[in-house]
């Protein structure tokens, strides 16, 4: 049976971001098995908005009012109307009540996906604390379905601590990647030519948006890391954002600028020569880290990485067989792990990136986790039970 599907964001491409994106690659994989689905997100600058993209019916709508990455969408309502399931990317500010209300409405099975907690500083820490355990009760409480990257990451999250138990019913459904454009094979040598890094340089990668949405990824903490190492190790930084230029300076004040090479946003296309490239890939992520998309990215590529040792995260990485785990906050055990990887012998460094592979193509295909998640649909709108028990979920 064709299925009509909603999936609603408040990131997608091209805004680089991981939500974004993982909902991108989930519409996407429910387009390629026959159902009829839409994405539903913000207007976006130099984006139409409506278009037909790969397979996808992509909707940016004009907000109300935008504050980061928090838009409010006042057309979201009328335009969840007729869809046989609504899936929401969570956490999405103010949006999520008004989807949970469509579902309401319009009698349509919710199936959220939560990718993070909502955090922040001081006052701002208080109000995300306060409109998360609100909107717990108001929105999430209420879906069919709660998709979590781990049930790991979950069982560590406040929004756990702000459900009743067993509402909704959670799921792992991990995040996927392309394992066949993410892959070892390809040219090598002309990303460090491009950017003048030597070719006989160790060099680790880091892979994120540098904007305040994303100052968890930790990249403050790697650039006091890499003060502390040799001098013929480079950083390449693949990313761009409103935080760029205080990276920079804080590199220039460090006396590592000439080691270290902003290459401001990369295309999806030209994203593996990067990780081929590098010796190994670098997430020193903080929660609310749920995942690191890029990790399993780069390990598609054949790259060992290096990630923060946090609930979520730890379970992408198997420590010393495709990665290292690093103290989480410990600008000392980031150094530590830095070290030991890139000063590995090559020969050592390409197995464990091709043990990171051949897990990866295991478990974290997006044609993988598209049969998973349109079981989980099949199933919520059966209501024949529990839809996939935790041992199915991180298998």
């Amino acid at each position: 049976m064709t299925l009509r599907i909603a999936h609603v964001t408040a990131t997608f491409p091209p805004y680089r971001g991981g939500t974004g994106n993982v909902c991108y690659h989930n519409a996407r994989e429910l387009a390629r098995r026959g159902h009829e689905v839409h994405a539903f997100t913000a207007a976006h600058s130099g984006a139409a908005a409506r278009e037909y993209d790969d397979g996808v019916f992509v909707h940016r709508l004009q907000p109300l009012v935008q504050i980061g990455n928090a838009p409010v969408l006042p057309g979201l309502l009328s335009a969840l109307r007729g869809f046989d399931i609504i899936h929401l990317h969570y956490p999405f500010i103010l949006g999520a009540e008004m989807v949970r209300l469509a579902a309401l409405l319009y009698r349509a099975p919710l199936v959220i996906s939560f990718h993070n907690d909502l955090i922040g500083d001081g006052v701002r820490a208080r109000v995300f604390a306060c409109y998360q355990a609100l909107s717990a009760r108001m929105a999430v409480r209420g879906a069919a379905s709660l998709c979590a990257v781990s049930l790991d990451h979950f069982r560590s999250s406040r929004l756990r601590r702000a459900l009743a138990e067993g509402q909704p019913p959670v799921v792992a459904l991990p995040n996927g990647v392309d394992t066949e454009h993410f892959c070892p094979s390809g040219t090598t040598g002309q990303v460090r030519a491009r950017y003048g890094i030597p070719a006989e340089a160790r060099l680790a990668l880091f892979v994120a948006a540098l904007d305040r949405a994303h100052h968890f990824k930790g990249f403050d903490r790697l650039l006091k890391a890499f003060q502390r190492l040799p001098a013929d190790t480079w950083l390449l930084v693949a990313g761009d954002g409103d935080l760029r230029q205080a990276y920079e300076t804080q590199a220039r004040e460090l006396g590592i600028a000439s080691r270290i090479v902003f290459a401001g946003a990369v295309d999806h296309g030209d994203a593996p020569s990067f990780f081929r490239e590098a010796d190994a890939t670098v997430l020193p992520s903080s929660p609310p880290e749920s995942f690191g998309l890029v990790l399993i990215e780069s390990l598609a590529c054949g790259t060992p990485v290096i990630a923060s040792d946090i609930p979520g995260v730890r379970t992408v990485v198997s420590h010393g067989m495709d990665g290292l785990l690093s103290e989480h906050g410990s600008v000392t055990s980031l150094t530590s792990a830095l070290e030991t990887l890139l000063a590995a012998p090559a020969a050592r460094r390409r197995e464990m990136g091709l043990s990171g592979r051949a897990k990866v193509v295991e478990r974290y295909h997006w044609e993988r986790i598209g049969e998973r998640l349109e079981a989980i649909y099949r199933q919520v709108l059966c209501a024949s039970g529990p839809v996939l028990s935790e041992q199915q979920g991180e298998s």
